[in-house]
């Protein structure tokens, strides 16, 4: 179901919930998650209404100068400062990950979720970067956007696995969908992070069938972020998709995609998930997704400079 995405405005949240059911946004109170890249944009912006909702929210980014900024948004909204730890690292680092891991595990007995959002564009050396771009670029890129994010998954699942209760969500792009020259290695990185979703997803799912896994692919389509200063849309629009994945009950969905105007995605053999994810048990198809508005963009601009 392709719908208009609604500005929320986030100092009215206590009140409008950005559309979630009283019972759902009661539920995350009692929850703890953990959020990369939560110092700016789409990152921030979970973290500040997660941290409204009541829960326990884990920030991480490098700069501790950020992570503070987020803290002082969430508290001037009422959200208690008590609730939300500052866990700076740099994530493509193993041990700083593991130093963060261990924070983590000092100050909560179970984890509940972990929203992977930190991530890098693709810089914009070289109209032609699959032949022209360098292996250092192509390495960090990489590292940040596709390995970082198994590096934390996998150090932190044992966390949540223990507690019985798995809530990832990897924040994907359109580009993972996409071939628009130009972003080749973000297209291809951004490819590569939905297969790791839905992966991580069935091989969590097989390994522990006794816990309550549900690990999914959002694309958030585009808002004001660092990555992407000049667009009009609020990055809190977002909100209402990663609020019902991160508060769904037992049985929900596991290796499924996301966009943040509400349709279901397919992405190679992972098929578009039936059911709404307010518990209606509505069937709810969804075309692929279309190609952005900045991929149209850069592939004008592209043909102008050829």
């Amino acid at each position: 179901m392709n719908t208009p995405i609604q500005e929320w405005p986030v100092a009215d949240c206590p009140a409008h919930r950005f559309g979630l059911a009283v019972e759902r946004w009661r539920r995350l109170a009692s929850r703890s998650f953990w959020i990369t890249g939560a110092g700016t944009g789409f990152g921030k912006a979970l973290s500040v209404a997660l941290a409204c909702a009541g829960a326990q929210v884990f920030i991480t980014g490098r700069r501790r100068e950020m992570l503070q900024e987020c803290i002082e948004t969430a508290c001037s909204l009422g959200a208690d400062s008590r609730r939300i730890i500052s866990v700076p690292a740099d994530i493509t680092r193993e041990e700083q990950v593991a130093h963060a891991c261990r924070i983590i595990h000092d100050h909560c007995s179970t984890l509940h979720g972990l929203v992977n959002n930190a991530a890098m564009p693709q810089r914009r050396s070289h109209p032609w970067p699959l032949q022209h771009e360098s292996l250092a670029h192509w390495e960090q890129l990489f590292r940040l956007n596709v390995t970082a994010q198994w590096l934390v998954t996998s150090k932190i699942l044992p966390h949540m696995v223990a507690g019985g209760e798995v809530r990832v969500v990897f924040l994907s792009s359109g580009a993972g969908w996409a071939f628009t020259p130009g972003v080749g290695q973000y297209n291809i990185a951004k490819a590569a992070l939905n297969n790791l979703g839905a992966s991580f997803a069935h091989e969590c799912a097989a390994a522990h069938p006794e816990v309550d896994v549900q690990i999914n692919v959002i694309n958030p389509g585009e808002a004001r972020t660092e990555m992407n200063q000049g667009s009009p849309r609020s990055p809190y629009t977002l909100m209402p998709m990663m609020l019902l994945l991160l508060s769904h009950p037992r049985g929900g969905p596991n290796g499924r995609f996301f966009h943040a105007d509400g349709r279901h995605l397919s992405f190679a053999d992972a098929e578009v998930y039936d059911r709404r994810l307010d518990g209606n048990d509505t069937i709810v198809l969804a075309p692929p997704p279309q190609r952005s508005r900045l991929a149209s963009l850069a592939a004008r601009l592209l043909r102008r400079s050829a």
